[in-house]
């Protein structure tokens, strides 16, 4: 347990150490990707936890094996032994201190392959569960949520995605809700507690994200979920606990997009 702690910080950590000692199996740690304070939120939370595992979903299911035996504190032996380059990620410096905050963790990945990508576009997410360890719910959601999800997913695009595109687009954002929460019940099951997982904000939340798939599948499982944001979530967001801060400065991410009509 960490003392003697102020602020901001210490109402982040005090809950997540507290669910630690209280015996919580798994830790979601939610961000926005490309903000270094969110990052160091979840180092200072991962260092106070001393978890058994910790699930990336940055990394594919291989590139832990080739971290084995690396020193974590090395962060260009780090970036390298992973592939980060060439993980489509922001900066490996961003996620370092997380790295170097649970030197004795097991490492796993979580990124959603390619393959299973195309096929939960082309055929649904239910098809990646077929006869799974899980007892996930993975079928067609109720008209109004898909309604919501994919109203979500264009804002989240800055409204430039054909709209026969989006409900693929949320079949991939359930699937990678589903890898998730498996990778992190395996890593439970052959580690023990706690398990922390690194992931999107979206992914954390506790109604439909990875803590949601886990109650289903594992009613017996504790999860503690931090939701991060760069402006207020408003009222009742879905998190056990929010950590509001300053955007990360970037350019205009809608400019890809082009001009709107």
């Amino acid at each position: 347990m960490i003392r003697a702690l102020t602020g901001a910080l210490a109402l982040m950590l005090m809950p997540a150490c507290a669910a630690a000692q209280a015996g919580v199996d798994i830790v979601v740690l939610g961000e926005v990707h490309d903000n270094a304070a969110h990052h160091l939120e979840q180092a200072r939370i991962v260092a106070a936890l001393n978890p058994r595992a910790l699930v990336f979903e940055m990394l594919s299911g291989e590139a832990p094996l080739r971290a084995s035996g690396v020193d974590r504190t090395d962060a260009g032996a780090m970036a390298a032994a992973l592939g980060w380059a060439d993980l489509g990620w922001p900066d490996y410096a961003l996620y370092h201190p997380i790295f170097a905050a649970a030197p004795g963790a097991t490492l796993f990945g979580a990124n959603l392959p390619d393959a299973a990508m195309s096929v939960a576009l082309d055929q649904g997410v239910a098809a990646l569960m077929d006869g799974g360890r899980y007892a996930f719910d993975l079928g067609p959601l109720d008209p109004a949520d898909q309604i919501a999800r994919e109203a979500e997913m264009q804002a989240a695009h800055c409204g430039a995605m054909p709209v026969p595109l989006l409900p693929g687009m949320v079949a991939v954002q359930r699937a990678r809700d589903a890898l998730l929460a498996s990778v992190a019940l395996g890593a439970l099951e052959t580690l023990g507690g706690p398990v922390v997982v690194i992931t999107g904000t979206g992914h954390a939340r506790t109604d439909r994200g990875i803590p949601a798939l886990i109650a289903q599948a594992r009613p017996g499982v504790t999860v503690w979920s931090l939701g991060q944001f760069e402006g207020d979530p408003g009222p009742g967001a879905p998190f056990d606990a929010v950590n509001v801060t300053a955007a990360a400065p970037r350019a205009d991410p809608c400019v890809v997009f082009g001009p709107s009509d």
